[in-house]
């Protein structure tokens, strides 16, 4: 392919359509790449509360992305429904190879995203969204009043389960240790909150429930026994959180000369600029806090500005 673009976006995440949206409206020529669904992990998410301006009578994650998609195409961002094969970051001409074609522009948005890493056991696929979820943040208030168990043992579990302690009345802990990994001045507040729970050298095996979790069992590490966990029966479910980390779609960037921290994400500047000139990071494969739509949304506007502004300046 001949074209070169001024920008080409990987990944239609909040991150990337947002990325669209702007590019799209500052006149620039911009190309989507996306090789699933558009949404990413929001697509998925049956009900959202805490995104600014969503319907507040009642809005999902594939309702509001919808919006965001329509949005990129009235300024006329093109897509394509493609896999990424290889890239080429460096130069005044970034190169993107895939299934195919080979594209080519001047900036390039990395919007892949992040993946929560999966707790691993039977029935967690099934019930996503409708009993197990990877964000606390995002789900905690769907669980007011119900028994809530919390996967794993990091600094991000045990906070996101004193988080999830101002929700639910009862927050368990699972942890396949005798002790957490956490850090100390953590532990310490986890161990003072009344409402949280911990249950040692365990993991979780299977999920169950009729449509909606209800049914967990759980083996101990040492001894191999088995446990059944059964809703109470005025609640009918409960809510199982895992947060054993997420892992970032970077992959295929590696020996790029793109600079990524141990675990794979991508470190910018508050502008989004990577350390190769051109090249930008938004939404939540970037070195952040705070992993949101609403975040990886203005990342996406800033980046898109961004590449406005290099292209200006070259």
């Amino acid at each position: 392919m001949d074209k070169i673009y001024d920008v080409i976006i990987l990944g239609a995440g909040p991150a990337g359509l947002a990325a669209g949206l702007y590019a799209g409206r500052a006149r620039l020529s911009t190309l989507l790449i996306e090789k699933g669904k558009d949404g990413g992990q929001i697509a998925i998410t049956d009900e959202i509360e805490n995104y600014p301006g969503q319907i507040v009578e009642g809005e999902s994650g594939p309702s509001l992305i919808e919006r965001m998609t329509q949005q990129c195409e009235k300024f006329g961002v093109e897509r394509v429904n493609d896999v990424i094969n290889d890239v080429v970051l460096e130069g005044d001409v970034k190169k993107v190879m895939s299934a195919k074609a080979e594209y080519q522009a001047k900036t390039i948005i990395i919007a892949t995203g992040a993946f929560a890493r999966p707790i691993g056991c039977k029935g967690e696929k099934e019930f996503r969204g409708k009993g197990v979820s990877y964000c606390a943040t995002c789900d905690a208030n769907f669980f007011e009043d119900f028994e809530v168990y919390v996967v794993g043992g990091g600094d991000s579990a045990v906070e996101e389960a004193m988080y999830l302690t101002k929700f639910a009345r009862k927050v368990t802990v699972i942890h396949r240790r005798d002790e957490l990994r956490a850090a100390k001045s953590i532990q310490e507040r986890a161990f003072k909150n009344e409402k949280l729970h911990f249950m040692w050298d365990t993991v979780v095996e299977e999920l169950g429930g009729d449509g909606i979790l209800s049914e967990m069992t759980v083996k101990n590490v040492k001894t191999g026994e088995l446990t059944k966990i059964v809703a109470d029966e005025d609640d009918g479910m409960f809510g199982v959180f895992g947060f054993i980390g997420t892992i970032p779609n970077s992959k295929i960037y590696e020996g790029k000369g793109l600079e990524m921290d141990e675990r794979g994400y991508i470190p910018t500047d508050a502008d989004m600029h990577t350390n190769i000139p051109g090249v930008f990071a938004a939404g939540d494969i970037r070195v952040k806090s705070l992993r949101q739509v609403v975040t990886a949304a203005a990342d996406g506007a800033i980046a898109a500005t961004q590449c406005e502004k290099y292209i200006n300046e070259q």
